[in-house]
């Protein structure tokens, strides 16, 4: 199973639940949501045994190929899927019904689990067996990490996304600080296989959930989207919505350089310490009870500290973690600062993911927290193979040394990309005027659409400034282009012109109108003068074949 967040789950077969509102008065408060908790529990189980197998992958390929490389392109293996597929993943979950796509990718990641688990018992397992098979489990997590994350704030209310979501990553960090003991103590008495067989078996208990789970109807008005229209329309979203490439930014200065640490703690525990599995699987559950303890502390941190100044400490926190992992050579020392590795870890994680979900519309929401795992494990792959390399050519101090200091200066660009640059956003979709009803095919396009203003000569620039947000607007929307004319003939009159591919975009546009999007259109009528309200004119390409 993957440590990702999952949806709640509901054996019984009831619908999603019809609670009222609670206050988010504790970090518990989600697992008062049936549906949540449920599935909440299982995802805890499967992922001990997640952590269990990444133990034995790990040590598995110390003991085929020890070296500095091939160690670190393990994590390289298990990152790498996320990069390719967590965008397509985040399409599909989007556009097909998301109960069956996550039983699949969990009889997916079930039927790899079972498969090498066979070949460890036959014994044919090779260095390069050893990698695709991290490759094809990290596949089944691409598929199941972006659907799993958008159905979180379908399960809980507004004021509980904040706890469901520290709640799903203390869960993860529950089964981090039992599954590598649990898994080291397994691999000294049992051997990697049992290891891998007990991981098919724990994802049996969530594909079990999800099989009983009977979701909410999704009640489509319009045709759903077409696979490469909404991977262009989910990469336009990101583009136009700048707390999320906030997001996106700050993600990458703290990933590519923390990859460095897990990577490379294979090897300080093996060859500089001369640790057994057994070792090496405590201090991971070092790091994984900083994490539980910081998820446990992260509401009241969040208090006292903005999302930046909580993402900074924590990463020069998670930076001397790095050199005291490239210079300390006592093992209970080394275990103790490695709980603050799990504190910092949890922290950033945490603030990133909260930042990415409340940043994306729930129309696009699978998709945009796709770019996010994209650009996540993008940056953990590429870090782990650079950090892997430079330590086979010079040596694992140097590494680590290097990516310390790499996310101290990084850090600066809390500076430049402010996390709570707009604390007021709001992303729910609300009502908007509809589409004139017209005779049309919905693949009749492109259209464009003109809004006429009629504003005082005055105002130009603090209109075109204005309505430089709506420019955003349009793009998320959908909108290929996007462009403000000026009448030099009359004075203080403006025309803005968006062209979607077909009407049934434009149709879509107007189903995707948010709440933010209200505000900023009001803002830019407050400019318009008189009663009238800006006349609005579509115009559609001819249809070539009548």
């Amino acid at each position: 199973m993957t440590a990702t967040p999952k949806p709640g789950a509901n054996p019984q077969g009831i619908t999603e639940p019809t609670s009222p509102i609670i206050e988010a008065s504790s970090p518990w408060s989600p697992l008062r949501q049936g549906v949540f908790r449920m599935l909440w529990i299982a995802t805890v189980a499967s992922n001990i045994g997640s952590w269990m197998s990444d133990v034995g992958t790990s040590w598995m390929m110390l003991t085929l190929n020890s070296d500095p490389l091939m160690v670190a392109m393990v994590q390289a293996a298990s990152s790498l899927p996320m990069f390719l597929f967590a965008l397509p993943s985040g399409v599909m979950a989007d556009i097909v019904d998301r109960r069956k796509y996550l039983l699949f990718s969990q009889v997916w990641v079930f039927v790899v689990a079972a498969s090498l688990a066979l070949l460890a018992m036959t014994g044919h397992v090779t260095p390069h067996v050893l990698l695709a098979a991290a490759f094809l489990l990290s596949t089944g997590a691409a598929m199941s990490s972006p659907p799993f994350q958008a159905v979180v704030p379908d399960m809980v209310t507004k004021a509980e996304l904040a706890p469901a979501i520290a709640l799903n990553s203390l869960g993860i960090n529950i089964s981090r600080a039992i599954g590598p003991a649990l898994g080291g103590l397994i691999l000294s008495f049992s051997g990697p296989a049992t290891v891998f067989l007990l991981n098919a078996l724990s994802v049996l208990g969530v594909a079990w959930v999800l099989f009983r789970w009977q979701a909410a109807p999704n009640i489509q008005r319009l045709p759903p989207e077409h696979f490469f229209s909404a991977v262009r329309v989910g990469l336009r979203y990101v583009h136009s919505a700048p707390v999320l490439r906030t997001v996106l930014i700050r993600a990458v200065a703290f990933f590519l350089f923390g990859s460095a640490g897990w990577a490379l703690l294979p090897l300080v525990a093996s060859r500089e310490l001369g640790l057994g599995p057994g070792g090496y699987g405590a201090l991971l559950a070092s790091i994984g009870i900083g994490a539980v303890c910081g998820a446990i502390l992260l509401p009241a941190m969040r208090r006292k500290l903005t999302a930046d100044s909580l993402t900074v400490l924590a990463s020069l926190l998670f930076a001397c973690t790095m050199l005291a992992l490239a210079f300390i050579r006592q093992f209970w020392l080394l275990a103790g600062i490695e709980f603050f590795t799990g504190f910092a870890w949890i922290a950033v994680l945490s603030t990133l993911n909260i930042g990415a979900q409340r940043s994306a519309a729930r129309w696009v929401k699978a998709r945009a927290l796709a770019v996010y795992l994209t650009v996540f494990f993008g940056s953990m792959t590429a870090g782990s193979a650079v950090w892997g390399q430079l330590a086979s050519k010079m040596n694992i101090q140097t590494s680590l040394l290097a990516a310390a200091i790499g996310m101290i200066l990084a850090s600066a660009t809390a500076l430049r990309w402010k996390l709570n640059r707009d604390p007021q956003l709001n992303l729910d979709i609300t009502e908007h005027p509809p589409a004139p009803a017209a005779d049309l095919s919905h693949d009749r396009g492109p259209v464009m659409v003109s809004v006429e203003y009629q504003i005082d000569p005055a105002n130009a620039r603090p209109f075109v400034v204005a309505l430089q947000e709506m420019r955003r607007v349009r793009r998320r929307g959908g909108a290929l282009t996007w462009a403000v004319y000026e009448d030099i003939q009359t004075p203080g009159k403006f025309v803005e012109v968006f062209v979607v591919g077909s009407w049934l975009e434009h149709l879509r546009q107007h189903e995707r109108h948010t709440i933010n999007d209200q505000l900023i259109q009001s803002r830019v009528r407050t400019f318009q003068l008189g009663e009238r309200a800006p006349e609005v004119r579509h115009l559609v390409a001819p249809d070539e074949s009548s």
